[in-house]
């Protein structure tokens, strides 16, 4: 198959081959008309520009590794695609690596295949513990960021996250406001860095509340959700949490189904929060209120980020804000 020029394309574009490369390499000193023209003639003509000729002048790949530890839930799924996208847009590859949990074998194989790929930059998608300890221990000649770690837990690394501790607080006020002051927190697993970023923001929320709080062990799941709910339905009526915050949609699922089961209303009997806000929420039953988290936002941010540090900036690593999303399964407590 023939591929397209540079030469072609300047000849598209009434410029030299000299002027094409520099729009190819973003130097400056061309004129913005030029610019676009030279844009035009590149998309019209279907040029590919050559990596490895365009690292030598440029001394930059424009590839981005991605490292994700092996999960396909719905936070670092969105988040790896957003970033994608956003790479798309600004004309990087994506080079991604999946590896084991537990395994830093696998973490320092990926890091160091992505250096012999000559990328510009790591982002590492950390949303475990052990991901934040390989992390730091980490010493490269480029930059790297991670996605779910706060600034103050790794701190000669910078990261970017949705605001966890802000949405966790939300949602304990949500259930205060409407007068539950007895609520149970369903909670993620303990060696996810957001299950216990959520924890430890709900408990302190609540206790500056003077609320009464019961903790419940989950691992995400629905199952989990369920077994957690159908222990609450065992319980007396009168020792039963009136308003539930569940660390992620899916726990709050479960929920339902178990409450169903044992003919407790939602939210007459027990109000129920959640947490992503996943698209299928909407249509619980009820329509679970819940928290959102704009992963469109953080890959936006993440990748902009990223360039910042390739380009020798200083990045904004400021938390990007979640949102309170209340439909039909919160209601105020219910006095009899």
């Amino acid at each position: 198959m023939r591929t397209t020029s540079m030469a072609q394309v300047a000849k598209v574009a009434g410029v030299s081959h000299q002027t094409v490369s520099r729009v190819i390499n973003n130097f400056p000193g061309v004129r913005e008309e030029t610019r676009k023209r030279v844009k035009k003639a590149i998309r019209d003509t279907g040029y590919v520009p050559n990596t490895a000729a365009r690292t030598l002048v440029t001394n930059r790949s424009s590839m981005v590794g991605v490292i994700s530890v092996g999960s396909f839930l719905f936070g670092p799924t969105h988040t790896l695609a957003a970033l994608e996208k956003e790479a798309r847009e600004a004309r990087y590859t994506t080079l991604l690596t999946t590896v084991s949990e537990n395994s830093r074998e696998e973490f320092f194989a990926a890091v160091n295949n992505f250096l012999q790929r000559s990328v510009d930059v790591i982002i590492v998608i950390a949303a475990r513990h052990s991901t934040t300890e390989f992390v730091a221990e980490l010493e490269l000649d480029i930059p790297l960021i991670t996605v779910g770690i706060e600034a103050d837990v790794a701190e000669h690394i910078p990261g970017l996250c949705v605001d966890q501790d802000a949405g966790a607080r939300m949602a304990i006020r949500h259930l205060h406001q409407l007068g539950h002051e007895h609520v149970g927190l369903i909670n993620g697993p303990e060696n996810w860095n957001d299950a216990q970023l959520r924890h430890d923001a709900a408990l302190d929320e609540a206790q500056k509340l003077g609320m009464r709080i019961v903790n419940y062990s989950g691992d995400w799941s629905a199952r989990s959700g369920f077994d957690t709910g159908m222990y609450i339905a065992s319980l007396p009526v009168v020792e039963r949490p009136t308003g539930l915050f569940s660390a992620n949609d899916h726990m709050a699922l479960g929920l339902f189904a178990a409450f169903a089961k044992c003919g407790i209303s939602v939210p007459r009997d027990m109000s129920v929060i959640g947490f992503d806000n996943v698209p299928e929420s909407g249509y619980y039953s009820p329509a679970l209120s819940t928290i959102s988290q704009d992963f469109d936002v953080l890959g936006f941010r993440v990748l902009k980020a990223a360039l910042a540090l390739v380009a020798g900036e200083e990045p904004d690593l400021t938390p990007v804000p979640p949102r309170l999303v209340i439909r039909e399964s919160t209601a105020r407590l219910r006095v009899e």
